[in-house]
């Protein structure tokens, strides 16, 4: 290697000695020593001489020719001739090639309103990650996430809010230690308005987490907001049974929608209701406000089968178990057949025939005709009074009820209420005690009754089909 290029100068060159004859010893010697020491002068004088690589033991006047060494393109080695490795201690040198830095790439970019449950991912190539930071514009407060096992990407484990900033630091280094950085702002959508999804169940109650209800029971996603975008909003509704049950929603109105299986659940059943509603947009810029869960347990089976026999036999109540047999029958009096207008309206006083399922249990109840239009001063009106061991089976105010005072009218076939089930005191306390929320009450109503409707707690005599039409998503 050239010294001058080198930034060394040559050292331990052998020469080879010449043997002259005496007259000519000093000038010859002069002369050896001013042609072989080219490799020791500056590197000025070596930069104007042709490059060598080593002493020449030819004849005086022999053109010098290289020995085998190369330049060579940074990253590649210069290699020696076998020649001169034998005469040099060290004429080997490698040029090392220096790494580009790590490249840093993150989901965010320069975007702008984000989704919040879309996760932020950070990822690197020619490199590893060394630390990702990722938080709150305002309040600093740091989003988790999870780093990759090899550090080549990492991803936030946390929903961001909506309407926020957020900061993302990323530094990550490459093989030859060289360090490099990332630094992205971004900001989350914003809501034009936010709608909170409830767990409820027919009734409008809470679905009781960790509760256990009857085979009957019907869960209810309630949103505080009208939904304009039911295919949106049913998408991000979940349901898991075990065992699987095959089900469908049926939206009774623009902000409830309900669950079912076609028929009645089998005992032992758990469910899991899931409304993973944050982030989605449900119609017009209004956003699921939070995720909700609620979970229960199908508890045993008990099927209450009501008959309306007046005029011509005595009503009856029996109550199966879920292989059939029957643990108790009682006689009762249902509404009366027929009903009033009043003030232009139309009340009917029939026990409405179809499926319905235990709502509540109340002891006692305020009931007063006035909760059914039927003001207390019109005739067969009555003022609000306390009604004992009352099991509610409609939104509409129909309960299986202790009334002493109807007991002839229930051993004789006279139906006399206003479209409540009328019980003695022993079978209104036995029902109350025995039947569970989400029990199944099935009503065979009188010959002109008017069937119940979904909004009264029918929603088990709404045909499978009919059902299945009522899913934005069938």
């Amino acid at each position: 290697m050239n010294a001058s290029a080198s930034g060394k100068r040559g050292k331990g060159k052998r020469f080879s000695a010449r043997w002259c004859s005496a007259g000519t010893v000093v000038a010859v010697a002069l002369l050896v020593l001013s042609a072989c020491s080219s490799g020791h002068s500056g590197g000025a004088a070596a930069s104007s001489a042709p490059h060598t690589t080593g002493s020449s033991t030819g004849a005086p006047g022999a053109t010098s020719q290289p020995t085998g060494a190369e330049v060579t393109a940074p990253g590649l080695t210069t290699s020696a001739s076998p020649s001169e490795a034998g005469n040099s201690e060290s004429a080997t040198q490698t040029a090392v090639p220096v790494a580009p830095a790590a490249e840093i790439v993150t989901s965010s970019g320069s975007q702008q309103a984000i989704n919040p449950v879309t996760p932020i991912t950070v990822k690197v190539t020619g490199g590893t990650l060394a630390s990702v930071r990722l938080m709150d514009s305002k309040e600093h407060l740091v989003v988790r996430g999870a780093m990759a096992a090899d550090h080549l990407s990492w991803t936030s484990t946390q929903v961001l809010g909506y309407g926020k900033g957020y900061a993302l630091e990323a530094d990550a280094i490459n093989p030859d230690g060289v360090a490099s950085r990332s630094d992205t702002d971004f900001s989350t959508l914003k809501p034009g308005n936010m709608t909170m999804p409830y767990m409820d169940r027919i009734g409008g109650d809470a679905l009781g987490d960790g509760q256990t209800y009857g085979v009957g029971i019907v869960p209810v996603v309630h949103f505080d907001e009208p939904i304009t975008n039911k295919k949106a909003a049913e998408q991000a509704l979940h349901v898991t049974t075990n065992p699987s049950v095959a089900g469908a929603w049926y939206w009774a109105d623009n902000q409830n929608v309900h669950w079912r299986p076609k028929g009645f659940w089998v005992p032992g059943t758990t469910v899991t209701i899931a409304a993973d509603v944050y982030g989605v947009d449900v119609g017009n810029n209004l956003y699921g406000q939070s995720d909700v869960t609620a979970s229960f347990t199908i508890g045993r089976a008990q099927i209450t089968q009501a008959y309306d026999n007046a005029p011509h036999g005595v009503d009856k109540v029996n109550v199966y178990d879920g292989a059939g047999a029957v643990l108790r029958t009682m006689n009762t009096s249902m509404g009366k057949h027929g009903g009033v207008t009043v003030n232009g309206k139309y009340i009917n006083f029939y026990t409405l025939g179809g499926t319905y399922t235990v709502l509540e249990h109340d002891n006692p109840e305020m009931m007063s005709s006035a909760s059914y239009g039927l003001p207390a001063d019109a005739p067969g009106g009555y003022k609000p009074e306390p009604i004992y061991y009352s099991t509610r089976i409609s939104n509409g105010g129909i309960f299986l009820h202790e009334l002493d005072s109807t007991v002839w009218a229930q051993n004789h076939g006279v139906d006399a209420s206003h479209g409540c089930l009328n019980l003695s005191k022993a079978n209104a306390v036995w029902f109350f005690n025995h039947s569970m929320i989400g029990d199944p009450v099935i009503i065979h109503g009188a010959a002109g009754a008017p069937g119940i409707q979904v909004w009264d707690g029918g929603d088990w005599s709404v045909p499978w089909t009919t059902w299945l039409a009522g899913s934005a998503l069938h």
